[in-house]
């Protein structure tokens, strides 16, 4: 699983966190997350299907989350905007510093890959 690190002067800078953003007015999720894969990664996505939508509280915000899996992309990730970034195996991301609203991702892609192997490369 690919996470970035949030940059300096964002809510959370330091955390980790699963790439992707804010849905524009009138734009559709799927196409959020296509822009967002472009904007900040290089990568041209290619095949995806959704895993879970989720909310999240935070003591200042409340985010929303459409958490998408990337079956397919094209390209070479680069963190275009100085974000580092880095592959995890998914039984490891428990051991990462992640947002705490991505918590229930993590439980999510454990279960997912408990009952179905390993998630694609």
């Amino acid at each position: 699983m690919l996470i970035a690190q949030r940059p300096a002067g964002k809510h959370m800078a330091g955390k980790w966190e699963f790439p992707g953003g804010k849905i524009a007015a009138g734009e559709a999720p799927q196409a959020a997350l296509r822009r967002e894969l472009r904007e900040e990664l290089g990568l041209e996505l290619i095949e995806c299907h959704l895993l879970l939508e989720l909310s999240h509280d935070y003591a200042d915000r409340r985010v929303e989350l459409a958490v998408w899996l990337v079956d397919r992309y094209s390209g070479d990730p680069a963190g275009l905007e100085g974000q580092a970034f880095r592959w995890v195996a998914p039984a490891n991301l428990r051991d990462e510093d992640l947002l705490p609203a991505d918590g229930p991702i993590v439980e999510s892609v454990a279960a997912l890959a408990a009952l179905s192997g390993p998630l694609p490369q």
